[in-house]
C-alpha cells in the first residue's frame, strides 16, 4: 500500500514537472515566468509553514526567520566565488537547519499562543542583526552586489529559462520530500500530536523530540524557498524576515487550506493573483486585498480548498443510500 501511494506521488511529481517544464515554451511571455517562479518561492515557504501550522497544529508567527536565513546564506556564500551553487544550497539548508534546531529547542517548549510569540521574537531579532551589521548584509538596503550565477554541469542560471527550469526541479523535489514525510508514520504522530496529546504521551511519544524534528525540517524548507528568490531577485532584502512575510506565509493557508497538502500552494496563486490585480484596480490595494481575504475566510471559514474538497465528500455522501436505508427498503418490497 505505502509503495503504491509512493509511486503514484513519483509519478504526479513528474507530471507537474512536465507541465511546468513545458509553460516557458507554450507561453513565451517573460511575466508568467516571473509570476510562477514567485509562487514556487512563496509557495515552498507557505508548504514548510504548514508543516507545523497543518500537521502539527504549531502556529508560527516567525517562520520567514529561515526564509531570509535561507537567502541571506546563499547569498554571501555565492558573493565568496568559491563554491558552486549546489555545494552553496547544501551548506545554506544545512546550516539553516542547524539555526532551527537551536531556535526550536526553545521554542516547542511552549505551548499555543506563547510558540507563536517566541518565534517572532526570534525572528525579528534576526532581523535586526540583518539591518545593524551593514559591513556583512548591507543593512536595509540588502544584500550589495548581487548574488552570482557561475555555470555548473554545464546549467547556466544566467539564462532567464534555465533559471526557471531549475527553480522548477527544485520546487518540485521539496513538494515530493513533504508529501513524503506528510504520508509517513512520522506524518500521522504528528497528526496524533496535534489533535491529542495526552494521548500521544500516554503512548510514549516524545512529542519534543518529534515537535522539534518537524520544525527543524520545515525550517529547511523554508530556507531552500529563500534560495529560490534570491537567486531570482539576485539578491537578499531585509523585508524577506520581516514579520509580515510570515503573516503572507500564513494568509496563504489559510486562503488556500491548511488539511489538504495542495492548499497553501493553491493559496500562494490566489494571494499573488489578488495582489496583482487589486494593485491595478485602486490604489487602496492593502485594504481592498484585506477585505477580500478576510471575506473568503469568515464566509468559507476554512480554505478554498479544504471546502472544496469537504463539499465533494458531502455531495458523495448524499448520493451514497445508507445501508440501513437500503435494509429497510428491501425488508418492505420482501412483506410486499
Amino acid at each position: 500500500m505505502m509503495k503504491a501511494g509512493i509511486s503514484r506521488d513519483l509519478l504526479l511529481a513528474v507530471v507537474t514537472l512536465i507541465v511546468l517544464v513545458a509553460i516557458p515554451f507554450v507561453f513565451t511571455k517573460p511575466s508568467l515566468r516571473d509570476f510562477l517562479i514567485y509562487v514556487m518561492a512563496y509557495g515552498l515557504l507557505a508548504m514548510s509553514l504548514n508543516l507545523l501550522v497543518g500537521l502539527t497544529g504549531l502556529v508560527s508567527f516567525g517562520h520567514a526567520a529561515f526564509f531570509v536565513s535561507g537567502a541571506y546564506m546563499f547569498g554571501l556564500l555565492m558573493q565568496t566565488g568559491r563554491i558552486s551553487i549546489p555545494l552553496a544550497m547544501l551548506i545554506t539548508v544545512l546550516g539553516t537547519a542547524m539555526l532551527a534546531l537551536v531556535i526550536g529547542a526553545i521554542c516547542v517548549r511552549l505551548k499555543e499562543i506563547y510558540f507563536s510569540f517566541i518565534t517572532l521574537a526570534f525572528q525579528m531579532f534576526i532581523h535586526s542583526i540583518i539591518l545593524t551589521w551593514v559591513s556583512l548584509t548591507g543593512g536595509d538596503q540588502g544584500l550589495r552586489g548581487g548574488i552570482p550565477r557561475p555555470p555548473f554541469l554545464g546549467i547556466d542560471l544566467g539564462n532567464s529559462i534555465a533559471l526557471y527550469i531549475f527553480c522548477a526541479c527544485v520546487f518540485v523535489v521539496c513538494i515530493l520530500v513533504m508529501r513524503q514525510v506528510w504520508q509517513s508514520p512520522f506524518g500521522y504522530t504528528l497528526r496524533l500530536i496535534r489533535d491529542n496529546p495526552n494521548r500521544a504521551n500516554y503512548l510514549g511519544v516524545d512529542i519534543i523530540r518529534m515537535k522539534l524534528g518537524v520544525f527543524v525540517l520545515a525550517g529547511a524548507m523554508a530556507s531552500v524557498a529563500g534560495i529560490l528568490l534570491s537567486l531570482f531577485v539576485s539578491g537578499a532584502y531585509p523585508e524577506f524576515g520581516f514579520w509580515t512575510t510570515s503573516g503572507e506565509a500564513i494568509f496563504m493557508i489559510m486562503l488556500g487550506g491548511s488539511q489538504l497538502f495542495v492548499g497553501p500552494i493553491i493559496g500562494a496563486i490566489l494571494l499573488r493573483l489578488l495582489e496583482h490585480f487589486v494593485s491595478i484596480y485602486t490604489e487602496y490595494h492593502g485594504l481592498a486585498l484585506g477585505l477580500v481575504i478576510l471575506a473568503i475566510v469568515l464566509g468559507l471559514r476554512q480554505g478554498i480548498a479544504d471546502y472544496i474538497v469537504e463539499f465533494i465528500q458531502r455531495r458523495k455522501e448524499a448520493r451514497t443510500p445508507a445501508p440501513d436505508s437500503e435494509q429497510k427498503t428491501f425488508s418492505k418490497e420482501r412483506i410486499a
